[in-house]
């Protein structure tokens, strides 16, 4: 059995409350390194708070992302549909007119009576109506041979515009010219053609203005009891000037025919669009009731003229002559004076970088966009090209899938933090 000391036991009775003191020490510095941290975390999370509270917030925007894709540079116009060649049948001699027996919309055939007009019963032809008429007789020869000598040149034409179809056919089937050459070709042949048959129907015109001019002549020898006015080609009755019967003198208009298988559109366009549009632009007719029409312009006239507009401007505009280039039964039912939709193309890029027109903006002498990276919007210079309604292409400047700010505001900046809407 171990016994201590005298000196032992002091410093037993010393050390034993030592353990006893420690461990409250412990615990109250415990304690107090916890409401430290507890302190320091709480003065962390308030100045955090604070932060986040003066921190700018992000700028609500709309993006638009960039794609390639075909772009088509159209300008859209409100047109009208004509016939080509309006016959307006006038009375060739004074006399009673007949009732006409004819309605608008009937079909009529060259040759066929339209009206009759018989003679006054005083004598028509004294010394001085006697030369009118055989002055009118001559001027009526002249304007024949003019029209024969019209329809000549028209044939001609058409014959070099067939024998440069056929040339270029073979051509292009052999690879020395494109396609679009050959398509020239057959456009102007076409042309051609139709040039020949308005010269024809004038040729028809005239002759039938000489035929008159002769009864008329001959009609106060008292064998003549009254004159058949003829239809001078084959088409639809479009008006009807003068219905009942009655005193007409001579050259009062009776009735308008046209071919109704020989439209073509007149679209009256803004001259700055104008200079940009030439003849074989391809057209889209449309808005007329029934289905889209192809079609080509044919000419561009070269005299503009004035008209208001909705809101009371001043316009300069210019009448742009289109031919349908689809068959006839697909747009049978078109008629004259029919208000049609026109969209003109302008230009085509096959493979175009497109953003909307509404993200870019000028930027000193060129353009920029504001390109969203990771949040935050960078301005970046582009290059831009064609411009449609609603679309513009970048040539420079950015990427397929970059994402862009469509119309930013004024809070949008470069370096400023956005968010999408």
């Amino acid at each position: 059995m171990n016994t201590l000391t005298k000196a032992e036991a002091p410093l037993l009775s010393r050390s034993d409350p030592a353990p006893a003191v420690t461990e409250r020490e412990r615990k109250r510095l415990v304690a107090r390194r916890l409401r430290r941290g507890l302190l320091l975390l709480a003065a962390v999370a308030v100045v955090a708070g604070g932060a986040l509270v003066l921190r700018p917030r992000p700028v609500s925007v709309e993006v638009a992302t960039a794609s390639v894709g075909r772009l088509e540079v159209a300008v859209e116009e409100t047109g009208v549909a004509r016939a080509q060649d309006h016959y307006l049948v006038s009375a060739p001699m004074p006399g009673t007119l007949a009732r006409i027996g004819l309605k608008v919309g009937d079909m009529v055939q060259e040759g066929q009576t339209v009206a009759e007009i018989a003679p006054l019963a005083a004598p028509l032809l004294d010394a001085r109506t006697r030369a009118e008429a055989e002055a009118r007789l001559g001027a009526a020869r002249s304007a024949e041979l003019r029209a024969q000598a019209q329809v000549a040149h028209a044939e001609a034409a058409k014959q070099l515009a067939d024998e440069e179809q056929v040339r270029a056919r073979r051509l292009q089937e052999s690879g020395a010219v494109t396609s679009q050459a050959l398509e020239r070709a057959t456009f102007d042949a076409r042309l051609r053609a139709e040039e020949l048959r308005s010269a024809v129907f004038a040729r028809k015109v005239s002759a039938e203005e000489v035929r008159l001019a002769r009864a008329a002549l001959g009609a106060g020898r008292g064998g003549l009891r009254h004159v058949d006015v003829l239809a001078p080609v084959s088409g639809q009755v479009l008006r009807i000037q003068q219905k009942s019967a009655g005193v007409v003198q001579a050259g009062t208009p009776l009735l308008e025919i046209a071919d109704p298988a020989a439209l073509e559109v007149v679209v009256d366009l803004l001259t700055p669009d104008a200079v940009r549009i030439h003849p074989g632009t391809k057209v889209l007719i449309q808005g007329w009731g029934g289905p889209s029409i192809a079609g080509r312009v044919h000419r561009i006239e070269p005299a503009a003229f004035t008209r208001v507009s909705a809101l009371g401007v001043d316009e300069q505009r210019v009448n742009v002559v289109v031919y349908l280039v689809d068959p006839r039964p697909h747009w049978q039912a078109l008629g004259d004076g029919f208000r049609v939709e026109a969209r003109l193309v302008v230009a085509e890029v096959d493979q175009a970088l497109t953003l909307p027109l509404g993200a870019v903006f000028r930027r000193g002498g060129g353009w920029a966009v504001f390109r969203v990276d990771k949040g935050v919007a960078r301005t970046i210079p582009v290059e831009v090209g064609q411009r449609a309604q609603a679309v513009v292409e970048v040539r420079a400047g950015l990427g397929e899938g970059d994402v862009v700010v469509v119309h930013p505001g004024d809070k949008v900046k470069d370096g400023v933090r956005v968010a999408v809407r």
